[in-house]
């Protein structure tokens, strides 16, 4: 995979459990030092100037308000009442309502960026086949102002997996091309209400991360998922995700054209997304599993980097997933190549990986869509770090220096 990124800004978001976000930017001249010997007691004056400390939402997690203010049923309204799960998000945090408190409460402990994202449902309740929703609208106009008043920077993410289920039950959302036609009217809507004072965009949050746990091992709307993943009604594990992958940055090029070309001259912001990072050492010293390791990261992180700065996708998918890989046009490719201003890094934890193609697997790991690969988190019954509550996510400090410098080479 190709990793030379001279010129894009990085932001950094920690990943911690329970969720807490550290925010970071880099102008790429220095690289970030961890040094897990050094004191403890953190100061602000530690970081480079320019170094933003933050925290972030998405929009499901915390507004409620599911039904309010014309509002339609998102996938994930639908989702969480279907018996799936002990809990839903009818009312979260009251986001919705105690917005100003939550602006509060981050100015006074210190916060400078706030990056949350926008309830497609909310804004635009039938995509665009319906108008937009000036109750919605209002909403978001409310949060961004307070946090410029309060002198906290507002990251947008236009999309954090929701969306109207409307476009579930029309197109069976991503797996269709119509979701770029949608996704760009969602984009541009956003641009013209809020870029005024917006400028950070986040096109979608985790594309490569949302395919995955959504059409591979059906854990998120729309739960499509084949065996070995899993036992969903419908899906195809081996290829929807790549569909979906294809449509989504797609979906993402066509909306970072339309801002460079049309917003970004008079709104002066930036645009890009957010990958989830996990930092991929090899289990052992054998080339086979280093290779993995590489490969690891070109099938997460770099399934969704590559097009974005290089107009195409990895040579490790390409040699691995072969003919059910999508190709770019010559036009999608022009315009997907340097198509993001910054990347977005959701760092979460390191893990070991082992190579499939020469040694026993698990049914999922021994899978073309999976990379051949396994990831795990022992190494000679030594986990790789402290345990945390989430499965395969440990502590492990120097995984942060290591996946930045890596994607900044």
């Amino acid at each position: 995979m190709k990793l030379k990124i001279p010129t894009i800004s990085l932001f950094f978001f920690l990943i911690l459990t329970p969720a807490t976000l550290l925010e970071a930017s880099n102008n790429g001249n220095r690289g970030f030092i961890l040094d897990e010997n050094e004191d403890t007691h953190i100061k602000r004056s530690d970081f480079p100037s320019g170094f933003l400390f933050g925290t972030a939402t998405s929009a499901y997690q915390v507004e409620g308000a599911y039904l309010e203010d014309g509002k339609s049923l998102s996938n994930w309204d639908v989702f969480s009442h279907s018996g799936c799960c002990e809990e839903n998000g009818d009312i979260a945090d009251d986001h919705y309502h105690m917005f100003l408190g939550d602006i509060e409460l981050m100015h006074s402990i210190g916060i400078q960026a706030y990056r949350f994202s926008i309830t497609w449902a909310r804004i635009l309740p039938r995509g665009r086949s319906g108008k937009v929703n000036p109750a919605g609208i209002m909403f978001y106009n409310k949060i961004i102002d307070n946090l410029i008043l309060k002198g906290i920077e507002p990251f947008v993410t236009i999309n954090h997996v929701d969306l109207p289920q409307e476009l579930e039950d029309r197109y069976g959302s991503w797996l269709n091309t119509e979701m770029q036609e949608e996704f760009l009217y969602l984009a541009e809507t956003c641009f013209k209400s809020f870029g005024d004072r917006v400028k950070y965009w986040i096109t979608i949050n985790e594309p490569q991360l949302l395919a995955e746990v959504a059409y591979e091992w059906g854990f998120f709307p729309p739960c499509r998922c084949s065996e070995p993943f899993g036992n969903c009604l419908d899906g195809n594990s081996d290829v929807e995700p790549i569909i979906v992958m294809h449509n989504f940055l797609l979906a993402h090029g066509r909306a970072a054209k339309l801002y460079h070309e049309y917003f970004q001259p008079t709104q002066g912001g930036s645009i890009g997304l957010t990958v989830h990072a996990y930092m991929y050492e090899p289990l052992t010293d054998s080339e086979l599993d280093h290779q993995a390791a590489k490969r690891a990261f070109a099938f997460h992180s770099g399934w969704t980097l590559d097009p974005s700065i290089f107009g195409d996708y990895p040579e490790e998918l390409k040699e691995y997933l072969g003919y059910a890989l999508p190709s770019f046009s010559l036009d999608e490719k022009n315009f997907m190549t340097n198509s993001i201003d910054f990347i977005g890094i959701n760092h979460y934890s390191s893990i070991y990986v082992k190579d499939c193609t020469n040694s026993s697997c698990s049914t999922t790991g021994n899978r073309a869509i999976q990379g051949f690969l396994e990831a795990v988190g022992e190494r000679d019954g030594v986990p790789i770090g402290e345990q945390t509550g989430a499965n395969y996510s440990y502590v492990v400090p120097k995984g942060m220096e290591e996946i930045v410098n890596l994607i900044k080479i």
